[in-house]
């Protein structure tokens, strides 16, 4: 094959890349139109939908651009292992902890297939196939079961379960707010949903649930490992693993309040037996 037959089979390759990307996204995003626009209303989805629309095309390009045109690409170190950013129009991950929580939880994902896998929060399916179970108390979207995380009793244990910055939202964006209920959630999963030798892997930002910020301060939750990270750079999007000890000791007061303007969110893990 020529080299000029070559450029022309990557770029096709690309090409095709773009169009699934740009398919998924948009079946992604109606879903969730139609999801807000009964939980929110009309007016809601107008003014997001306009948004949406205006921004479209430029996160498309942004993606396209870090995913497959730029050089020297970002990298940041997980538990000893190096791993890549992960760029996607979708919640414009470049922007935010997305782009290091996907592929730290799509890694476990992967490192479990053949497995039995649940997911907290339907996250995953807007990037990747998944073929995992999914729970979603909110957001309709083919195969994901849309139960309350409390009342779910799965007929079958998992190996593994993960959640990506869905925590921190039970019990506190609802009215009235019931701030223990995310102490329950995880008594739930380890009791009903995780098999003997699972493992329970979530992320969670700090700074934006007070009571769940107290929780971790106090350690009331018992996570066998803590990793944290904290934005390094704004304009490049990058962060940096930092030691719970130090974000104990330095972002939170003596009440356990998150008291820093830093962006941090953290990786926590629970074992059974």
């Amino acid at each position: 094959m020529t080299k000029h037959a070559l450029w022309c089979y990557h770029l096709s390759l690309i090409r095709l890349e773009m169009l699934i990307r740009i398919r998924e996204t948009l079946l992604g995003e109606a879903l969730l139109l139609k999801t807000a626009y009964k939980r929110e209303g009309l007016y809601y989805v107008i003014r997001k939908g306009f948004k949406y629309a205006a921004t479209w095309p430029s996160n498309i390009a942004t993606a396209f651009y870090y995913r497959h045109l730029k050089r020297n690409k970002l990298t940041f170190i997980y538990q000893g292992k190096k791993c890549s950013y992960f760029y996607h129009s979708y919640n414009t991950t470049w922007k935010n902890e997305r782009s290091l929580e996907v592929p730290i939880i799509w890694g476990m994902v992967e490192e479990y297939q053949g497995k039995r896998i649940l997911e907290v929060g339907n996250v995953l399916h807007h990037y990747f196939p998944c073929r995992h179970d999914v729970v979603d108390l909110y957001e309709k979207y083919p195969g994901v079961i849309n139960q309350d995380i409390v009342d779910f009793r799965p007929s079958k244990k998992y190996d593994l379960v993960v959640s990506i910055s869905t925590l921190e939202h039970v019990g506190w964006d609802c009215k009235p707010r019931e701030p223990g209920k995310i102490l329950t959630v995880l008594k739930t999963l380890i009791e009903h949903a995780l098999a003997p030798k699972g493992k329970i892997v979530v992320t969670v930002p700090l700074g934006y649930n007070a009571e769940l910020d107290k929780f971790l301060a106090e350690g009331k939750i018992n996570f066998a490992h803590i990793s944290c990270f904290r934005r390094s750079s704004l304009r490049t999007g990058e962060w940096k693993e930092v030691n719970w000890d130090e974000i104990r000791n330095k972002e939170f007061d003596v009440d356990g309040k998150w008291c820093s303007d830093n962006k941090v969110f953290l990786v926590g893990i629970i074992t059974k037996g």
